[in-house]
C-alpha cells in the first residue's frame, strides 16, 4: 500500500460496493450469522488470498476459489458479489489495525522500554503473517488501486496509536519534547522497511528471518535513546 507511516499499498475508492450489492442483494456483513455462513466466507476470503498471491488475480476464475474453499460458486456471490469485493474483503479481514488497536487497549504499561519493544514484536508477527496479502497488493496494483483509500486506513490507524502514546509519554515527562507524529511515522518505517526486506530478501537477503530479533532488540533500543529524557 501507500504507506503514510508504514504498509504497503492497497485498497479502494470510498464508493465501492458492499459485499452483495453487485448483484442487487444487501451486504450480508452485519448482524450475526450462522456459524455455517461465518464458516463459508472465511474459508473463501482464504482461498482468494492463497490463490491470487501465488497465480495473479486475472488468472484465478470465481470458480476456481469457490472450488479451492469446498463451496459452491454460488456461495461466493451470495456473500461477496463479486471476486473483487471478495479481495477487498479478505484484505480487510487479514490486515493487522484491529488487531494493534486492542494490543494499544489491552497491553500498553505507559513504560518506552516495555511497550516499544512488544509494539515492534507483534508489528513483525502481523506483517509476516499477512505477507500474502503484501505480495498481491504489490503485483496487482491496477486491482487494488479501486480499493486504495480503504486500505490505507491500517496503516493510519497506526500511526494515530503511536502519536497519541507518544503525546502522553510526552506529557508524562517519560519522552522529550518532538512531534509525536513524525516520532511515528519513524518508528513505523524503521520496522516496515525491515519487514520489506525480509519479503523481498532473495538468496542473500540484507536482513533475514534468523537475525530479526536481534534486529528489534537493538533499533527499538536506539529510537528509545533518542527520546528519552
Amino acid at each position: 500500500m501507500n504507506i503514510e507511516g508504514g504498509d504497503t499499498g492497497s485498497a479502494m475508492n470510498g464508493k465501492a460496493a458492499r459485499p452483495g450489492e453487485a448483484a442487487g442483494r444487501k451486504p450480508e456483513t452485519g448482524g450475526r450469522k450462522p456459524s455455517g455462513k461465518r464458516s463459508s466466507a472465511e474459508k473463501l476470503m482464504k482461498a482468494v488470498i492463497d490463490l491470487v498471491s501465488e497465480r495473479g488475480y486475472h488468472a484465478v476464475s470465481t470458480k476456481e476459489i469457490a472450488a479451492e474453499a469446498g463451496v459452491n460458486e454460488v456461495t461466493l456471490f451470495r456473500h461477496f458479489g463479486s471476486k473483487q469485493q471478495l479481495l477487498e474483503q479478505a484484505f480487510h479481514r487479514y490486515h493487522y489495525a484491529e488487531e494493534m488497536t486492542k494490543l494499544f487497549q489491552e497491553h500498553i504499561a505507559g513504560d518506552l522500554q516495555t511497550d516499544l519493544p512488544m509494539l515492534a514484536r507483534k508489528y513483525h508477527e502481523l506483517m509476516n503473517r499477512n505477507r500474502k496479502i503484501f505480495l498481491i497488493a504489490q503485483k496487482e496494483m491496477q486491482v487494488m488501486k479501486q480499493f486504495q483509500e480503504k486500505a490505507n486506513k491500517h496503516p493510519r490507524v497506526l500511526k494515530e496509536l503511536l502519536t497519541e502514546y507518544f503525546d502522553r509519554m510526552q506529557a508524562e515527562g517519560k519522552m522529550i519534547r518532538t512531534n509525536s507524529e513524525l516520532q511515528a511515522l519513524t518508528f513505523m518505517w524503521m520496522n516496515h522497511g525491515a519487514f520489506m526486506s525480509l519479503l523481498h530478501g532473495g538468496h542473500e537477503p540484507i536482513l533475514d528471518s534468523s537475525r530479526l530479533d536481534d534486529y528489534i532488540r537493538e533499533s527499538v533500543a536506539t529510537f528509545i535513546r533518542g527520546v528519552s529524557p
